[in-house]
C-alpha cells in the first residue's frame, strides 16, 4: 500500500506520526465524532429535501387545478352574450352638463 509515495514499513515511528498528521490536515482522516456529525447533518438535509419535494409536488398539483379552472372560466366568459351598444352616452352627458351649470 503506497501512501504519499511511501510504504508504511519504510517510514518508522516518526514517519508514521508525520503521515497521520498529513492525513488529518488533508481531511482524509477525521475523528469518529466528526464523521457521525457529518452523517447526521447529511441525513437531516436529505429529509428536508424530501419534504421540500413533497411540498413542490402539492404546489404543482394546485397550480394545474387552478390553471384548468382559469381556462374554464375564460371559456364561460367568452361564451356569454355581449351587450350591444345603443349609441353614445349623450343622455348622461346632458345630465352631467345640467348639474355642472
Amino acid at each position: 500500500m503506497d501512501i504519499f509515495g511511501f510504504t508504511p514499513t519504510d517510514l518508522g515511528a516518526a514517519g508514521l506520526l508525520v503521515l497521520v498528521v498529513l492525513l488529518i490536515l488533508t481531511g482524509r482522516l477525521v475523528p469518529r465524532a466528526t464523521l457521525v456529525d457529518m452523517r447526521e447533518e447529511r441525513d437531516t438535509w436529505r429529509a428536508a429535501h424530501g419534504e421540500s419535494e413533497k411540498a413542490r409536488q402539492a404546489e404543482r398539483e394546485q397550480v394545474t387545478e387552478l390553471l384548468e379552472l382559469s381556462r374554464t372560466a375564460g371559456h364561460v366568459l367568452t361564451a356569454l352574450p355581449r351587450v350591444k351598444e345603443v349609441g353614445t352616452d349623450a343622455p348622461l352627458a346632458e345630465a352631467n352638463d345640467g348639474l355642472q351649470g
